[in-house]
């Protein structure tokens, strides 16, 4: 009995054991090895804004063909019976009285008195119930619209309204792709940042055992030591609130490009210099249907001609045709589907309307798409100047961003060189604790100005192609 219940326990720990190790494998997060390239490929199809964009595209689709159905011809069809317990009673005037007088009087016969018949003055009503106690009808209709101005106009307006939300689309990829890439790069600069750091706390670990070195031999001031050791700790301090950027950092990534975030996602490009510089060279002869923006305001302009078009054409008479088909039968039971006569009617309508007056409400609209139409071209002229502008100023960001860039190097440079002599000096006690803490914090300064010049190129180069309309991934 023993035996058994130690292999029941034993099957039922294999199998907690396999559960854990299932929830373990289904909540393993994936990992993502991207390039910029790839962060975009996976941001066109999974962030949220573009995403909508492109659903808005299948939206206009369905109401294209929702204007177009207006224009087609409409048919429907009824069938239904009508039961009607108690006809209703009409009174109507007598008709009956006066032909028999009439007859009488004309045959001249006289009543019991013996006196002849004559037509009294006023005969009354009757009380009748016309109709069945079931009827049934079955009805086809056709019903086509030979013109409409609005409609017309509709039709026309179909295919800039696709390419009105088409442009919309890619506007709002080329916001989220411009964003990725300077994301995702000072991201990757962001590594270099950390190397730096980790490089000046391993100097500063050195500098600080050199100085307790120096204080326990008597040649410095326990003071030093001290200053060294703050140096120290506010250099690993810095490394702490950069890596807790980073980590921000790469959630905003993520959820730039509509990836879960816990998920992994491993970044495999380098920030290199040419990199930075890459375009610097290029002259762009900017035109302004490079950038989806103004496209997306022409057509704007135009959906607004084609409003104030629609207005206009109101207007206008319009033309329908009706037509209609049906088989009618009345019973005084239900036996439609038996022996029994069906009649037939039909009727082909044509018509034309015309609006004459409806209280200036037109005139109101065309004179308020006017205006719409006026303010979209003004849109449309300012924003010529706001490229223009957009591109020299990116143009002037990115060249001054690569020159700042270059001499923050040469800066680093020489206050590693400044570094490393003050440092020979202070340890053959030549120059004092003051002096390398100076230096060292020249240095630190130096690097975070590099840090912050690459940042200020990345992102100059990715303005500067974006106001071009030529972002190059």
């Amino acid at each position: 009995m023993m035996k058994i219940k130690r292999m029941l326990l034993l099957l039922l720990s294999c199998f907690a054991l396999a559960a854990n190790a299932q929830t373990a494998t289904t909540q393993q997060p994936t990992v993502y090895n991207f390039s910029v390239k790839d962060c975009i490929e996976y941001a066109k199809k999974n962030n949220v804004q573009v995403k909508n964009a492109l659903l808005q595209i299948s939206i206009q689709e369905q109401t294209n063909r929702s204007i177009t159905a207006a224009a087609y011809p409409q048919i429907n069809s009824s069938i239904g019976t009508q039961h009607n317990p108690n006809i209703a009673v009409q009174v109507i005037p007598d008709f009956i009285s006066p032909a028999t007088y009439g007859v009488l009087v004309n045959e001249g016969v006289r009543n019991g008195n013996g006196q002849p018949i004559t037509m009294p003055n006023q005969f009354g009503a009757l009380a009748a119930q016309f109709g069945t106690k079931w009827n049934a009808n079955g009805t086809v209709s056709l019903n086509q619209i030979l013109f409409n101005g609005e409609v017309f106009v509709g039709l026309q307006a179909r295919s800039t309204a696709m390419q009105f939300y088409q442009k919309n689309y890619e506007v709002t990829e080329q916001i989220i792709q411009a964003n990725v890439v300077k994301l995702y790069y000072q991201l990757v600069a962001s590594k270099e940042q950390i190397a730096i750091l980790d490089a000046n706390i391993t100097r500063a670990k050195v500098l600080l055992n050199d100085t307790k070195a120096l204080w326990k031999n008597g040649f410095t001031e326990k003071l030093n030591v001290d200053r060294a050791e703050v140096q120290l700790a506010n250099i690993e301090t810095q490394k702490l609130q950069v890596k807790n950027q980073i980590d921000n950092g790469y959630l905003g990534l993520k959820y730039l490009i509509g990836m879960p975030v816990n998920d992994a996602l491993v970044l495999t490009e380098q920030v290199t210099a040419d990199k930075i510089k890459d375009g610097i060279l290029d002259s762009f002869n900017h035109q302004y249907t490079a950038r989806p923006e103004y496209e997306y305001a022409q057509l704007g302009v135009k959906l607004n001609e084609l409003n104030l078009k629609r207005y206009k054409y109101a207007y206008y008479p319009t033309a329908n045709l009706a037509a209609a088909y049906s088989k009618q039968a009345q019973r005084n039971a239900f036996n439609f589907f038996g022996k029994g006569d069906w009649f037939t009617a039909s009727f082909i309508q044509f018509g034309v309307s015309m609006p004459i007056f409806n209280g200036f409400g037109r005139d109101a609209n065309i004179k308020k798409t006017a205006l719409e139409l006026k303010q979209s071209q003004n849109q449309l002229s300012n924003l010529k100047n706001n490229i223009d502008n957009e591109v020299t100023t990116a143009k002037n960001n990115f060249k001054n961003a690569i020159i700042t860039y270059d001499l923050q190097n040469k800066t680093v440079l020489l206050a590693e060189q400044v570094y490393n002599q003050t440092k020979k000096k202070f340890e053959s006690g030549l120059a004092s604790s003051t002096d390398i803490a100076n230096t060292q914090a020249d240095l630190i300064t130096a690097q975070n100005n590099l840090i912050n010049a690459m940042y200020n190129a990345i992102i100059a180069r990715v303005d500067y192609f974006r106001a071009s309309g030529k972002i190059p991934y």
